[in-house]
């Protein structure tokens, strides 16, 4: 399916500056948003809640430990910061060991083992490309490589089996796949899917094994098969930079879009939105 209109689109919440690691979670949707220092809480009807504010660096991907506790990536510091039950952030691992520049997003396995990635190179003032490589942080707040030389690794799911990790490459313009150790160490590196000419950002896996993921190059999502199959492309309201698949039947998709990436587009404007779209097949694995 093509869809070069937004007719299928519903506002959920307005007012965001950048949204990031949208995670459907306990009913709600979760997600980062960059510029206002603040990770929110929103149901189905749009009633958003702020839930930790005044952060000291932009928040970015999100997930949760078995226990509960909350893991939170913390963008230019490099850190992974946790909460263990008490509403406060405090720090359980530091990734600029592994991460060249500010990390970004992540997904956590069932064991609490994290992959978080990282841009590789200064992006915002517009350097030259640098390959970076994927951080594994463990549950006790270790980190180590995961994996090397990716071209900005980006959004990444789990298969419901946790067995493999797919991770999208922004500026490879595909998915890679690994095999997923018991020891969450990664192996048998090999491509999932190239999509060519688009910037594969934020995404979720359905029930049929497909990824839809936001386009960072264009204002669409698209949905993707392993092999490369493109079987749906759907135009956003607005450049769009992550999406997830949630709602009580995880058949709602949800897209967070915001005019640009860059501070200098979006931070402190208020001009991005979250909208909503039914989708045949609903949300597996993680995140």
């Amino acid at each position: 399916m093509t869809d070069d209109g937004t007719s299928a689109w519903t506002l959920l919440v307005d007012g965001v500056d950048f949204g990031e690691g949208p995670r459907w979670h306990d009913g709600r949707l979760w997600y980062s948003d960059f510029y206002q220092r603040t990770i929110y809480a929103v149901t189905p009807e749009g009633e958003r809640t702020a839930m930790y504010t005044d952060l000291p660096d932009r928040p970015s991907g999100l997930g949760w430990m078995p226990d509960g506790s909350l893991l939170v990536v913390f963008m230019t510091t490099r850190r992974l910061m946790i909460d263990r039950g008490d509403g406060t952030l405090r720090d359980h691992a530091d990734v600029s060991g592994v991460a060249a520049w500010h990390c970004n997003d992540m997904v956590v396995d069932g064991n609490g083992n994290a992959y978080v990635g990282n841009f590789g190179f200064d992006l915002e003032a517009q350097s030259s490309f640098a390959p970076a490589d994927l951080a594994l942080v463990r549950p006790d707040g270790t980190v180590e490589v995961a994996a090397t030389a990716m071209a900005f690794p980006n959004g990444s799911i789990i298969t419901p089996g946790g067995d493999t990790l797919i991770v999208g490459q922004s500026f490879g313009g595909d998915y890679l796949a690994f095999d997923i150790a018991d020891d969450a160490t990664l192996s048998n590196r090999r491509q999932w899917a190239e999509i060519p000419g688009t910037a594969p950002d934020g995404c979720a896996l359905d029930t049929d094994g497909a990824i839809w993921f936001s386009d960072a190059l264009g204002s669409q999502v698209v949905r993707v098969r392993e092999g490369g199959e493109v079987t749906d492309r759907v135009a956003t309201p607005a450049p769009t930079f992550a999406c997830m698949l949630g709602g009580d039947d995880g058949r709602t998709l949800f897209a967070l879009c915001a005019p640009g990436s860059h501070p200098d587009e979006v931070a402190d404007r208020a001009a991005g939105a979250i909208y909503t779209m039914r989708v045949e097949h609903p949300h597996a694995g993680r995140p």
